[in-house]
């Protein structure tokens, strides 16, 4: 993305004028780094995902997720990470990252702390594996995710090549599990740039319309708005779900806008291209979720206001309401 003269591009300024939170967002603005800091450092070393959002060859974008045990993760300089894992044959982003540097955008989340990182820059391939070279570096406060414990990280040995259906609209067993959802992952970019960023909520805050169209409440964050300032300039979206509990993923590719009301409610409408579900793809094997005390009541409800954006990297929840209790059901056939 474009860091000059500022750290937001006019797309994400955009937003924030309509949402009145240029103040707030410039305030945030001023974490936003190039540098890894020793204690970002640390924390990447400890982390067995990364997930990374690009664009394939044909442009369509991504998000994809990266694992290994803790320690595949390590900074090798104030704006080098090493990753030491590979994208399997089957992701829609093996190709295109072979050719690097390729811009992207990574986010690493841990469900046991309820912390994330961003990072945004290019990547190549290395002897290791891969070498994100960063030229945005924050973290974001811990709204939104819900905490699981992890069960298993795998023998450390390559998975076989696991099980993989494809198309271009999402089956009835696809649409039931997003529907008990309560996490993914988005990947949006323009020309100067890909983001990858973290959605959550109650079981049913992700919306299913029909096999091609999905919806999502935006609620309040950091002010930032660099996904939807993304989706201003360029519609361009992929989003990663996972079977926390099998390691079965599902990545999606569409184009997404941002519908706006007069009450100051935010709407993203994510219409599906193509769909790829690999089964046991992850080897990392999570606990049922704790839901964050910051996730609004799914369904109709209030709508959410420029006002809301007041508390912008809030560590302190007032009320408390944890969603639906029935977990998200495994990702499995048709």
């Amino acid at each position: 993305m474009d860091l000059s003269p500022g750290p937001y591009h006019e797309g994400s300024l955009a937003v924030q004028r309509r949402t009145g939170a240029l103040e707030a967002a410039a305030h945030v603005g001023r974490s936003i780094g190039s540098g890894i800091k020793p204690v970002a450092a640390a924390f990447l070393g400890l982390q067995p995902m990364l997930v990374l959002g690009a664009a394939d060859g044909a442009g369509r974008m991504w998000a994809s997720p990266l694992t290994g045990r803790p320690g595949f993760l390590r900074a090798t300089g104030a704006h080098t990470v090493s990753v030491a894992a590979a994208l399997p044959e089957h992701d829609p982003l093996a190709g295109a990252l072979t050719r690097g540097p390729v811009p992207a955008g990574a986010i690493v989340l841990d469900p046991r702390t309820r912390r994330r990182m961003r990072m945004g820059g290019t990547v190549t391939p290395s002897p290791r594996g891969l070498l994100l070279e960063t030229g945005r570096v924050f973290a974001n406060c811990p709204k939104y995710i819900q905490r699981r414990e992890l069960l298993a990280t795998g023998d450390g040995t390559a998975p076989p090549a696991p099980p993989v259906r494809s198309g271009e609209r999402l089956t009835p067993g696809q649409q039931a599990f997003l529907r008990a959802a309560d996490t993914f992952f988005v990947a949006t970019g323009t020309p100067d740039g890909v983001d990858a960023s973290h959605r959550g909520g109650g079981p049913g805050f992700l919306e299913v319309a029909s096999p091609t169209e999905l919806s999502w409440r935006d609620y309040p964050g950091n002010a930032m708005f660099l996904t939807l300032g993304n989706l201003a300039r360029d519609p361009r979206a992929g989003l990663l779900l996972l079977d926390w509990s099998t390691g079965t993923t599902l990545q999606l590719t569409g184009t997404a806008r941002t519908e706006h009301t007069h009450g100051g409610g935010r709407t993203v409408r994510f219409t599906v291209t193509g769909t790829l579900q690999a089964e046991g793809a992850s080897p990392l094997r999570w606990s049922s979720p704790e839901y964050s005390p910051a996730n609004p009541p799914t369904g109709p409800a209030a709508p959410v206001t420029s006002a809301d954006e007041a508390a912008v990297e809030s560590r302190s929840v007032r009320g408390v309401h944890t969603g639906r209790t029935d977990p998200a059901r495994p990702l499995g056939g048709a």
